[in-house]
């Protein structure tokens, strides 16, 4: 979407304007809904709620837009963060995330070096559930530029360039901030999974 289309629809919104809010919904209903459910899982009826959370909070701030400060994609996806945050906080998810510790361990060697990104992670690990549970919390924990950008670029396959023109920026700016969002996905998962239990010895 380019920046006069956005400022045309944020002018909308300020004002009430019920296209301004379709034409919103049909550009980014979609994505959101994506990645909302990347960062919780598959439960269709949660991230609907999500969903709709997020874009009553949007009717709610649309005062609070300010074009010369980011795109719609940006100002949207922060509100959504927000709303999966109170999700979160309503659930009990430290269970899950022992579990998945827990199997995290029992990889041995092999893990440390796919977070390095020095080995191929064989297609079974890759595909387990503990693993995406693993990736999702450590997606939480970085800001919301870094997520959409490592979601559209490794889960959507998006080039640069569409990810460019989504969040108004240059190409070059989108491949500096991939790199050091990579990074931080590198430290976060390892703090995710730093505190994984030992494996006890089974005595016989």
């Amino acid at each position: 979407m380019d920046k006069d289309t956005e400022r045309d629809i944020a002018k909308g919104l300020q004002k009430g304007d019920r296209q301004a809010w379709l034409q919103l919904y049909e550009a980014y209903a979609k994505p959101v809904w994506r990645n909302i459910s990347r960062l919780t899982g598959s439960d269709s009826a949660a991230v609907a709620d999500i969903v709709q959370e997020t874009f009553l909070a949007a009717a709610r701030s649309t005062r609070n837009f300010n074009p010369d400060r980011g795109s719609l994609w940006v100002w949207l996806w922060t509100i959504a963060r927000r709303q999966v945050a109170l999700y979160y906080r309503k659930q009990k998810p430290e269970i899950l995330l022992s579990q998945a510790k827990q199997w995290w361990t029992s990889l041995d060697g092999e893990k440390f070096d796919w977070i390095d990104a020095k080995a191929d992670m064989p297609p079974d690990i890759l595909e387990s559930q503990e693993l995406a549970a693993l990736v999702r919390y450590a997606l939480r924990e970085l800001p919301g530029d870094y997520q959409t950008l490592l979601l559209a670029k490794y889960v959507d396959n998006q080039p640069a360039e569409r990810i460019a023109g989504r969040m108004n920026c240059s190409e070059m700016a989108v491949r500096s901030r991939l790199a050091r969002a990579r990074k931080a996905f590198r430290k976060a998962f390892k703090r995710t999974i730093s505190s994984t239990p030992k494996k006890r010895e089974v005595s016989i």
